[in-house]
């Protein structure tokens, strides 16, 4: 079931609102979090049932071994070694449905072998509820995590349906502290306000300009896929740039309407998206884009390695491996490997810039001149843009035949823009061709809305935050004051602009499609 269908707008969210708030409204608030907790079973049960078997057997393990950790229960073993075995087999159950046909191509690639594994299907969601676990497993052991969950409140807080399937990746502590405030379980007109008007931005992201776009990357794409084929200059770049901006909303989108669905049952979830788009520099990138993703890999990756506390050498290796294995946790293809490691060597290049600027030229990076920012922006959204080029490729093949397209200055021949394809827009049983001007206006107005239109948290203000959302968390723009005006607000104008942009979506909704993070 995906969020932007109609069986789950007009069904499923209804029927579990209803459910929660009038057993909350009851004073039964462990029924309450037992009905969210059976509402996500059946959510993920939609598309697969046999995988509820791994999801409940992985919640079940995870809690089971977090228990032992926590001193729950009581056995003669080592912290240290149930820690291991605990982490062991969460990646073991990872690798085999996530990498195990990948490892057993490279090896028959390698070795001449003939490994065969058959087709092992992709259980949903599996890469963020192990991730997810194995925190949970590593505070356990740091005594940070208390004793007294319940399997009730892990096993909600674990399959909490809004985050279930693609994050963002939440913590324990920010989550199950929350199914103690029983204030929570009162219906909270306010709460239903701010999270429809979430809901419909991420509908809107979705449905009309995520896959709006994405014909355009995936016909440029399948093109450089073929054998003997030359794209031209437009081609690739506007392939390219498609993918950026389809990958731009879809995660987006995703991300507004999971908080937005959290914020209905009264439940904040981390902010994962902070216009990445509009960062200087790659390392503000990443402290923008999938946050919590981010946020994992820098607190049980890099800095269990040791981050920078071992020198410059010893720093650069542990950003690199956390890339290098960022990269491999998005998908199970060398393309992903070279992507978070071509991240890892912009990571690199980006601190000794910093370093040189600091030490040898003594500049403050907080000041720098506009056009200096301006510059750093332009240059950072290039790297991006060509590191999406291996992260939607089907193979390092297809990468590097977007790449030469994009970098082949010759091949720019105005007569001749789009030898190899025609862009089209399938619309009911009608076929609209697109003119290269045209595509290049919708490409620059989507660009346009991505660098200078302020993002959710910045538009909702002040009502986005809530006791449990820092406000250091959402630390608006200044220059985006001009905005204010325009500032979300809980009243008759903005609900028709949201139900406006909800329609829209709806009647665009002629082919429901799967969020792309569904596929990492």
């Amino acid at each position: 079931m995906l969020f932007n269908s109609l069986e789950f707008i007009f069904l499923f969210l209804p029927l579990t609102l209803v459910g929660f708030f009038n057993l909350g409204a009851r004073s039964q608030y462990r029924l309450a979090l037992a009905w969210l907790l059976a509402s996500a079973i059946f959510f993920y049960s939609w598309w697969n049932p046999a995988n509820v078997i791994i999801l409940i057997g992985s919640v079940f393990f995870n809690y089971i071994i977090g228990a032992i950790l926590s001193e729950q229960i009581n056995l003669v073993i080592s912290k240290k070694l149930t820690l291991f075995v605990g982490i062991l087999i969460n990646l073991s159950v990872l690798g085999y449905f996530k990498y195990a046909i990948f490892f057993a191509e490279t090896a028959n690639n390698l070795l001449n072998s003939n490994i065969y594994l058959g087709k092992i299907a992709l259980p949903l969601g599996i890469s963020f509820f192990t991730f997810q676990q194995i925190a949970y497993l590593v505070d356990s052991y740091r005594g940070e995590t208390q004793s007294n969950y319940s399997l009730l409140n892990y096993a909600t807080f674990v399959t909490f349906f809004p985050h279930l399937l693609a994050g963002p990746l939440i913590h324990h502590k920010s989550i199950i502290a929350q199914f103690a405030d029983r204030t929570l379980y009162r219906f909270k007109s306010d709460n239903l306000a701010i999270g429809l008007t979430l809901f419909s931005l991420g509908l809107f992201k979705k449905v009309v300009l995520a896959d709006g776009v994405a014909p355009y990357a995936n016909q440029v794409f399948t093109a450089a896929s073929q054998p003997d084929v030359s794209l031209t200059f437009f081609e690739a770049w506007i392939g390219a740039l498609a993918y950026t901006l389809q990958l731009y909303f879809d995660f987006s989108g995703y991300s507004d309407m999971a908080i937005g669905i959290a914020k209905m049952f009264g439940f904040q979830l981390p902010i994962n998206f902070n216009s990445p788009y509009k960062s200087f520099n790659i390392i503000d990138f990443w402290r923008r884009w999938h946050i919590t993703l981010s946020n994992f890999l820098r607190d049980y990756l890099y800095i269990p390695l040791g981050g920078n506390r071992k020198g410059e050498i010893r720093r650069n290796i542990n950003l690199m491996l956390t890339m290098l294995l960022g990269g491999l946790w998005h998908g199970a293809g060398w393309s992903f490997v070279f992507w978070g490691g071509l991240h890892g060597v912009y990571l690199l290049v980006n601190h000794q810039w910093r370093s040189f600027r600091q030490r040898i030229l003594g500049q403050d990076l907080n000041q720098s001149q506009r056009w200096s920012q301006l510059l750093s922006g332009c240059i950072t959204f290039i790297a991006v843009v060509i590191g999406w080029v291996f992260f939607r490729a089907r193979d390092m093949h297809t990468a590097w035949i977007m790449l030469q397209g994009m970098f082949r200055i010759s091949h720019l021949d105005l007569e001749h823009l789009m030898p190899n394809l025609e862009i089209k827009i399938e619309q009911v049983e009608d076929v609209y061709e697109l003119d290269p001007l045209i595509l290049t206006l919708i490409i620059s107005g989507l660009l346009l809305l991505v660098w200078f239109l302020p993002n959710t948290q910045q538009w909702l203000g002040e009502h986005y935050l809530t006791n449990h959302q820092p406000k250091v968390a959402i630390t608006t723009n200044p220059k985006q004051s001009r905005w204010e005006s325009l500032h979300w607000q809980p009243n008759h104008f903005w609900a028709v602009c949201c139900a406006v942009l909800s329609a829209i979506a709806l009647l665009n909704l002629v082919k429901v499609s799967e969020f792309l993070y569904f596929e990492f």
